[in-house]
C-alpha cells in the first residue's frame, strides 16, 4: 500500500505543480511588469495534500479487501510509468523557460511555447489520473464508494473551516 501512496503522492504532487506553473506561465504570457504574488487555488506545500497523504490516502479508511487491494495496486503499477513520462516531459518543458532570461529577446516568445506545450502535457495528466480514479473507483463496493464521498466531503468541511479561520479565501478541494 506505501507504494501507492507514493505514486498518488507523486501524482498530487505533480498536480499541483503543473497549476502553479500554469498560474506562473499565464503572467510570463501576459508580459505582466509588476511582480504579483498567486495564491494557490488548491492546497500545496507542507500544509498541503502531501502533508495529509492526500484524498487518496481516505482509502485505507474504506476496510478494502485483499483483492481490492491488489486490483488498485495494480492499476497505479500501469499507470506509473505513463505518470512519470508525462512528468517528465513536463519539467523537461519548464526548463526552457526557467533557463532563458527575461532579457532575452525570445523571452515571450519561448514562454508562449513553453505556455502551449505544457497545457497539452497537464491536459494529458489530467486526463491519465481520471482514468487511474475512474478505475480505482469500479473496484469500491457501492457502500465503499458512498463512504469514499462522506469521507471526502468532511475532509473538504475540514479543509473549508481551517481556511476560514485562517482568513484564506476557501477555494472548493478538488476530487
Amino acid at each position: 500500500m506505501k507504494s501507492i501512496r507514493n505514486l498518488v503522492t507523486v501524482t498530487l504532487l505533480t498536480t499541483g505543480a503543473v497549476m502553479t506553473a500554469a498560474a506562473g506561465l499565464s503572467i510570463a504570457s501576459a508580459q505582466t511588469t509588476t511582480a504579483t504574488a498567486t495564491a494557490p487555488t488548491e492546497p500545496t506545500g507542507h500544509h498541503g495534500w502531501h502533508h495529509h497523504r492526500g484524498p487518496w490516502h481516505l482509502l485505507s479508511k474504506l476496510g478494502l479487501s485483499d483483492a481490492q487491494k491488489t486490483q488498485i495496486k495494480s492499476i497505479m503499477t500501469a499507470a506509473k510509468p505513463e505518470m512519470q513520462s508525462l512528468h517528465q516531459q513536463m519539467r523537461a518543458n519548464m526548463q526552457k523557460l526557467e533557463q532563458t532570461a527575461p532579457s532575452d529577446a525570445n523571452y515571450s516568445t519561448i514562454a508562449s511555447q513553453v505556455s502551449q506545450t505544457h497545457g497539452s502535457l497537464s491536459a494529458q495528466m489530467l486526463t491519465q489520473q481520471a482514468n487511474v480514479r475512474a478505475q480505482i473507483f469500479k473496484v469500491l463496493t457501492p457502500a465503499q464508494q458512498t463512504q469514499l464521498a462522506t469521507l471526502k466531503a468532511q475532509m473538504a468541511a475540514r479543509w473549508q473551516s481551517r481556511q476560514a479561520a485562517a482568513g484564506t479565501p476557501s477555494t472548493a478541494v478538488a476530487q
